[in-house]
């Protein structure tokens, strides 16, 4: 069965999303970001949701951990909990 390896930074609004997106890009440590503004608990783990297999997140989740390119910022994702961006580190 696949299995991924992802993390994340979920927050209330587009905006900020795409404000951090932008500090991603201009090298902005990611797990730093993660820690300071997501409003997931796994914020105190830089935003690593660790390794999971399909059907385990959100379906918009898992579209883009298991379809999109790996070590690439996606986002932002809109799901019932705030804006995501998510950077899948490995797939199995």
């Amino acid at each position: 069965m696949a299995k991924a390896c992802a993390r994340h930074i979920l927050v209330k609004s587009k905006e900020e999303a795409d404000r951090l997106k932008k500090q991603l890009a201009e090298g902005a440590d990611f797990a730093s970001l993660a820690k300071k503004y997501s409003r997931c608990h796994s914020a105190k783990k830089g935003g690593d949701l660790g390794e999971f297999g399909p059907g385990k997140m959100l379906k918009a989740f898992d579209q883009v951990v298991f379809k999109k390119a790996l070590l690439t910022v996606h986002g932002p994702l809109k799901t019932k909990f705030g804006y995501h961006l998510i950077e899948t580190i490995y797939r199995t």
